[in-house]
């Protein structure tokens, strides 16, 4: 439409409209716009027009019309269509301008951003009108001078910019920026301001950082925004924190100063949202966290102690996310939470005394009491960061491993010992057996403690042997919750770790058919004149010793021959080895006024037997018919006397029985339960139990440590002994921490067996032989 308007005043481009015949009503024109802020769409055609027609006609020094390719520099002619219209539009704007400037000199203030900012708004408005008038300028001519890399040519928007931002930006700039930092002071302060005079000015100070090398560059490069605002608001910023800061903390808490601290830093934020540029965000938040957060962190740790000792962990959390936006700010944090878990754990322990030392339930549940308390802190108030779940694993690894139980015992050994003790007496039939759903809560909380256990092998061989007891004895509150338990170990330590309590699991299975079998077998024979059951186990999963010599009762040896008869046809080359320290049996009285069930153990079961055909025995005389050790003997008889069975003459509870000494039935035995279990473990049998497992503990961890030197010579084929050492400590870890003299120990052994050699000429180097 514009093109065939000007085609109609000049429709060959021939006729030469000279600049002073548009000028003055182009002039009038832009006037107006600059005044009023307005134009009526034929009035815009209209100056639009004018220019096109300047831009379009034949000057008086061209031979023909401007031609669409480019032409070098001082090739005449094309230089000069635009060129005299360009310079009276910067005229026009330049004297526009210093006139507005001198209305503004003088004001301060709001005053002065009032008048800056709507000037600004009006100005910009009417400067995009004439840039759109002098669309064709900027199309053809403008271009053309930038392309040939003539400096200091705008499109006419820019040039309005760069105009305003000389003669009118730069002699009011200070009084304006200062105005801005005294009103946005003033909001800090708790007043409420116009944050539109903010965001005018700012606008304005983003606008004006044109792309000088690149003038058709798209957005600006805020080098005015940045060197004129953006800097001494920075500056100005931290001179009010630091004062603020410093007089806060001298007059209140450092609680108080936190959430203070909160407030601020969220304003800052809010204030780059509402009326600064997005590009101040980062740089800002990093002022204020210097100087609210950095410059105090001293006082934030000494702080964050009594913190933790007064359990405010809404204040706790506060101080993580403070302290979390300095670089390296939550490393000091972590190792003051590391030291306060780690005595919380050992005071607790503690104060629970011989308690925690003898009852299991006492020592794992004051640990897991430390570690709920302080694992619900560390995902709440340090949002479970990855730190602090460290310090809290370091800490609890210190007090389990390490604390006045351990130190009583003088072995780090106790801790899975009793942790292994815990299990067994939640997973042993019981009258406060938990339900099904809280036992396993409760074994996943034994798993939290399992984690930081070091002697993974000492629970191990604890656990087997509990497991191993509850199993023979028909005492699993659950084979489920065995199962489970197992599941826990097998995930935690791998396949090998479990792989012998599985097969314990699978032996009681084969020994239920194998019972089965031989109850056939019976029936198609002869049947025993009582009841008998078998276990046969494989001897290389059940952690059980041989028995002691014993020799079986009359009364059970028929069943003990008919059995091992029936085995060796069922398997042969099979020998059975019999476990009576684990065996029991029931035994019916017809001595006493009431007929009673004796729960007994087989030793039990062969001396009580023997009251069959004597009424009184000596200590002599039932050693050479059960073949009892004298020690085990004493203790079996110990508890007969002490269950009122038996008497005698000397004590009551069989402290002071010689080889001579009489033992006689008690007739006149009575108990208020018809069915008494008489078969309680005995303390010499538990000691040596105890004693015995530490030994193949030991053992073990030789073979393992061995194992492991094996194989890493194996691969490396050459080695020196602190990076041996080094490796052997990683494979192990995660069963038990070895001692280094043990290691040394093993390498020795291992160069004696050939495994291994010194290198000659080498200095602590070894060498693998295949």
């Amino acid at each position: 439409m514009n093109t065939m308007a000007s085609r109609t005043q000049n429709p060959h481009g021939l006729r030469q409209i000279t600049l002073d015949e548009i000028w003055d009503d182009l002039k009038e024109g832009i006037q107006h716009v600059y005044k009023q802020q307005s134009m009526s769409k034929p009035r815009y055609m209209e100056l639009y027009t004018h220019v096109y027609n300047h831009c379009t006609s034949v000057h008086q020094q061209s031979q023909s019309r401007v031609p669409k390719q480019k032409k070098a520099p001082n090739q005449g002619g094309a230089q000069f269509v635009g060129l005299e219209l360009y310079k009276r539009l910067k005229d026009f704007l330049r004297t526009y301008l210093i006139g507005m400037q001198k209305d503004g000199a003088d004001l301060m203030d709001e005053s002065v951003l009032k008048f800056y900012t709507h000037r600004w708004e009006d100005y910009r408005f009417s400067s995009k009108v004439l840039n759109g008038v002098c669309a064709y300028l900027n199309r053809h001519w403008v271009r053309r001078e930038c392309d040939e890399g003539r400096k200091g040519i705008y499109e006419i928007y820019s040039l309005a910019l760069v105009t305003w931002r000389e003669n009118l930006f730069r002699p009011l700039n200070r009084q304006v920026t200062n105005a801005v930092l005294r009103l946005i002071e003033r909001e800090r302060n708790g007043e409420t301001i116009n944050t539109r005079l903010v965001s005018g000015v700012i606008q304005c100070y983003v606008e004006l950082g044109l792309n000088e090398d690149d003038p058709s560059a798209r957005g600006p490069t805020l080098s005015v925004y940045k060197a004129s605002f953006e800097s001494v608001f920075l500056e100005d910023t931290e001179r009010f924190y630091t004062t603020e800061s410093t007089e806060f903390l001298r007059e209140n808490p450092v609680t108080e100063y936190m959430k203070k601290a909160e407030a601020r830093l969220l304003e800052e934020q809010r204030r780059v949202q509402v009326y600064l540029h997005e590009s101040t965000q980062d740089e800002l938040a990093r002022k204020c966290e210097h100087v609210l957060i950095e410059k105090h962190l001293d006082i934030f740790y000494s702080e964050f102690q009594n913190l933790l000792d007064d359990d405010k962990n809404e204040d706790l959390g506060r101080m993580y996310n403070l302290v979390a936006r300095i670089p390296d700010g939550l490393g000091q944090l972590r190792t003051l939470l590391e030291n306060h878990i780690t005595n919380q754990g050992l005071n607790a322990l503690e104060k629970c005394g011989d308690q925690a030392f003898n009852d299991p339930k006492v020592y794992v549940e004051t640990i897991l009491e430390v570690h709920h308390k302080y694992n619900a802190l560390v995902l709440t108030a340090f949002n479970n960061d990855a730190g602090f779940v460290a310090a809290l694993d370091k800490a609890c690894g210190k007090f389990i491993n390490n604390n006045s139980v351990t130190k009583q015992a003088h072995s780090s050994s106790k801790s899975p010992e009793l942790l292994a003790r815990y299990c067994d007496s939640l997973l042993k039939k019981s009258s406060k057996n938990p339900e099904e759903a809280e036992l396993e809560d409760i074994l996943n909380s034994v798993m939290v403690v399992f984690k930081y256990i070091e002697d993974k092998d000492v629970f191990q061989k604890f656990y087997s042997k509990m497991l191993a007891k509850r199993l023979v004895q028909h005492n699993s509150a659950s084979d489920d919750a065995e199962a489970s338990m197992i599941s826990k170990l097998k995930q935690a330590c791998g396949f090998e770790y479990t792989s012998k309590l599985q097969r314990m699991f699978q032996d009681i299975g084969v020994s239920k058919d194998l019972n089965d079998k031989f109850k056939a077998h019976l029936l198609n024979t002869e049947s025993l004149d009582l009841d008998f059951t078998i276990q046969v186990l494989s001897s290389g999963s059940w952690p059980f010793q041989q028995s002691a010599p014993f020799s079986l009762p009359a009364e059970m040896e028929r069943s003990h021959q008919r059995f091992t008869t029936f085995y060796s046809s069922q398997h042969s080359g099979r020998k059975l080895h019999w476990v009576y320290h684990m065996s029991k049996g029931e035994l019916v009285t017809n001595c006493f006024k009431n007929r009673y069930i004796l729960q007994a153990s087989t030793y039990q079961m062969g001396v009580l037997l023997m009251f069959n055909n004597s009424e009184s025995l000596t200590m002599e005389q039932i050693q050479e018919q059960t073949q009892l050790k004298t020690d085990i003997l004493s203790q079996v008889l110990g508890i007969l006397l002490k269950s009122k069975l038996l008497v005698c003459e000397t004590s009551d509870d069989g402290s002071n029985i010689d080889r001579q000494t009489s033992v006689s039935l008690n007739f006149g035995y009575k108990s208020k339960k018809l069915r008494v279990n008489i078969n309680v473990p005995m303390k010499t049998e538990q000691k040596q139990e105890q004693e015995q497992t530490h030994k193949y503990i030991e053992e073990d961890r030789k073979l393992l440590i061995q194992a492991a030197i094996v194989r890493i010579m194996k691969m490396r084929k050459m080695l020196k002994h602190q990076p041996l050492l080094a490796e052997v400590l990683s494979q192990l870890s995660s069963r038990f921490k070895p001692r280094v003299p043990v290691i040394k120990k093993c390498i020795d052994i291992l160069i004696e067996k050939e495994y291994l050699e010194r290198v000659e000429g080498e200095k602590d180097t070894y060498a693998y032989l295949a």
